[in-house]
């Protein structure tokens, strides 16, 4: 019994739903029992399609024709019937206004509600109390979008029938053949055409007949030139017609490449053929070449020609380097033969290529570079694996290569045993004039010693020859100190003229110890001039070597130049101050020189330098005085003191304490406090430290904090 009423149980499922389908019925409140089960169809929907359903509950139809169809073509009908049936528009008229009017036909029907699921009924009813301005769907249906017909629907009329010099016209232009979709152009662009009088059209466009053009061809003109059916047969068309007769080219060329949905200027197209002619150009040419290229005279009615000609004069082609141009123009439109030139320009001209070498290239192969629409550079340079020098080298040697870069073809990477090799070749050569022996032990390490190609060195060894030295001189120093190649020309003028004019050095003494190149400007001034004042105290021996005073550690130069004198630091420090004020130009002097800005000397007291904190602003201190100054005046003052009691005499000065001398030797790494801080006295000296040339560790990051206190 079970299985018996499983069997049934479906067939009467859709029985019932088949049933409450064709009579609308609605299942009561009550519960639908079947025997041997319980509320089996308690929740069995009896329901039709979404769309009845919002019918019957009322709705939008817009809404329901995006989602429907067949609710959408009932729409169309209804709209039909009311243009055809209740206001008297010709049947072909109405079918045209009711399917090609998209955006108006949407607009209606968002403003029909509607209680039932007749469609139709409810849009006729809607149209024959609401009536709509029928220009609307009309200007739509012949092509004018909404923002083009705006300005010219009429302010007193709504009705199509009353404009009847509007809708004569329009038959006479759909009667002759042209498209009901093109007639909106014509309206646009020749609005007078629509208000002529009966018979004055057909006779315009019988006038173009009669010059020898088939009709299919005047249907085409009218709808690309319409402004021609203004006035009198124009008269720049008349020539243009002539000449391409003298050029022996039928007007079947015309109806077979000229386009509906283009626009014309015929004055335009007789001053390009002209010119052409004035090129040399005999008629039988001219005629070849706008029988196989027609785009030359058709697209934009010969502007892009006239461009393409403007751009071949001005990259310096001669008018027969034109002719040959138009001659043998490849089988491209004129469009894409000029983009491709400009951008292959554009391509000459981002690989740094000299304007001179362009103007040949594009002279000279012209339409090279009209057929090959390039790669980008940057693409291609990753695809070739070379930078832009080589890459320029290989256009300028030989231009074809370009055919190799074009788009949608594979680009192979070039070879690098080549350039390595070239590379090489001018190092050792280099090398070989300084006197190395090839294939040495001796050449392989100064192969890894000098670095820089082949040319900067030679520059640079020129650059010692031109300063001063010998060529035995500049070799000498080069193989004993190799790293004074390793700096630019620049660099090593600069050092070597601070050393020679400022120091007061000869270059024999650059000769016995070449290193000073390395060093850093600062660092060789402040240590040359602190033994300067050294030797004028007799504190230091008269004839140490550079070597003894530049080599040696921060901290040994310290212990045993600086302090030497009691006064060594505070000289020291305003020598320092000096350099900084006269600039040093990159590196730490000019963090140190924004502090040193701040410092104040003018009082002869200890200074205060508050502690800097990283990022909040310092209120500046008093003006600094004269560093130069400040070194005569304690170099006066130390004049009157004897030598020998220096560190045992504790004394006033300008007001402050000298301290004793166990509190010196005691305070000897630490010269002055501040605010709580001490700050170790070889600061001064590492601020303007050596690093070694080819050293590529980065200096040590410091804290705002520890800047605001060195160098004292």
């Amino acid at each position: 019994m079970t299985s018996l009423q499983k069997l049934r149980l479906p067939h009467l499922i859709k029985y019932v739903s088949l049933l409450c389908t064709e009579t609308k019925f609605r299942p009561s409140k009550s519960n639908l029992y079947v025997n041997g089960s319980y509320h089996i169809l308690q929740h069995l929907r009896f329901c039709r399609t979404e769309s009845v359903v919002n019918l019957r509950n009322g709705g939008n139809i817009g809404e329901l024709a995006n989602k429907s169809s067949v609710v959408r073509k009932e729409a169309q009908a209804a709209l039909l019937e009311y243009l055809h049936c209740t206001r008297s528009l010709q049947i072909m008229d109405a079918e045209n206004m009711s399917r090609n009017a998209p955006e108006f036909f949407d607009r209606l029907l968002k403003r029909v509600d509607i209680d039932c699921a007749k469609v139709r009924g409810s849009l006729a009813r809607f149209l024959r109390y609401h009536p709509i301005n029928e220009f609307e769907p009309f200007f739509e249906s012949i092509g004018l979008k909404r923002n083009e017909y705006a300005l010219f629907l009429p302010q007193k009329m709504m009705f199509l029938n009353d404009d009847k010099s509007l809708l004569e016209n329009y038959y006479v232009l759909c009667n002759y053949g042209v498209a009901r979709s093109r007639v909106g152009k014509i309206y646009k662009e020749a609005r007078e055409v629509f208000q002529y009088e009966c018979g004055v059209l057909q006779s315009k466009m019988q006038a173009y007949e009669n010059l020898g053009l088939r009709q299919p061809l005047v249907v085409k003109i009218i709808a690309s030139s319409p402004r021609l059916l203004i006035g009198n047969v124009n008269r720049e068309f008349v020539e243009v017609l002539e000449t391409l007769k003298k050029l022996e080219i039928e007007y079947d060329f015309l109806e077979e490449h000229i386009s509906e949905g283009d626009s014309y200027d015929w004055k335009c197209m007789l001053e390009l053929m002209c010119l052409l002619s004035e090129l040399g150009l005999s008629e039988g040419q001219l005629g070849k070449i706008l029988t196989h290229h027609p785009d030359l005279l058709l697209v934009c009615s010969g502007r892009i020609t006239f461009c393409l000609f403007g751009l071949l004069i001005k990259f310096g082609l001669t008018l027969i380097d034109v002719q040959n141009v138009f001659l043998q123009f490849p089988q491209i439109s004129v469009v894409k033969f000029s983009t491709n030139l400009c951008k292959c320009y554009k391509f000459l001209m981002e690989i740094n290529t000299d304007v001179q070498d362009i103007g040949r290239i594009i002279c000279s192969y012209t339409l090279l570079l009209g057929s090959s629409e390039l790669k980008k550079v940057r693409s291609l340079l990753g695809a070739l694996n070379c930078g832009k020098n080589r890459l320029r080298e290989m256009v300028k040697n030989d231009p074809y290569v370009l055919k190799k870069f074009v788009r949608g073809v594979r680009v192979d990477r070039l070879p690098e045993e080549n350039r390595a090799l070239d590379v090489k070749l001018v190092k050792t050569k280099f090398l070989l004039s300084l006197g190395f022996v090839e294939d040495s032990n001796e050449m392989e390490k100064a192969l890894k010693v000098y670095r820089g190609r082949g040319e900067e060195l030679q520059e640079r060894f020129d650059c010692l020859v031109d300063i001063g030295l010998s060529r035995e001189e500049a070799i000498s120093v080069v193989r004993v100190y190799p790293q004074t190649l390793n700096q630019s020309k620049d660099v090593i003028e600069t050092k070597v003229g601070c050393f020679v004019k400022d120091l007061g050095y000869t270059m024999t003494d650059l000769l016995s110890y070449p290193a000073v190149v390395s060093y850093t400007m600062q660092r060789v001034k402040l240590r040359l001039l602190m033994y300067k004042w050294l030797k004028d105290k007799r504190a230091v021996h008269p004839k140490l070597s550079l070597s003894t005073l530049l080599s040696c550690s921060e901290k040994r130069f310290v212990k045993f130049y600086v302090n030497s004198l009691p006064r060594g630091i505070e000289i020291c420090y305003c020598l320092f101050k000096l350099l900084i004020k006269m600039g040093r130009g990159r590196g730490k002097g000019k963090k140190q020189s924004a502090i040193a800005a701040r410092d104040d000397n003018g009082s002869g007291e200890d200074e205060k330098l508050p502690v800097r904190r990283r990022g909040r602003p310092q209120k500046p201190l008093k003006d600094d005085i004269d560093e130069v100054d400040e070194i005569e005046k304690i170099d006066e003052e130390d004049v009157d003191e004897e030598d020998s009691k220096v560190l045992s005499k504790s004394t006033n000065e300008n007001g402050r304490k000298r301290k004793k001398p166990s509190q010196v030797k005691e305070n000897g790494d630490s010269a002055i406090e501040e605010n709580g801080t001490k700050t170790n006295s070889t600061a001064l000296i590492k601020s303007v430290g050596y690093r070694q040339n080819g050293s590529r560790r980065k200096n040590k990051p410091r804290r705002a904090a520890e800047v605001g206190v060195e160098c004292k």
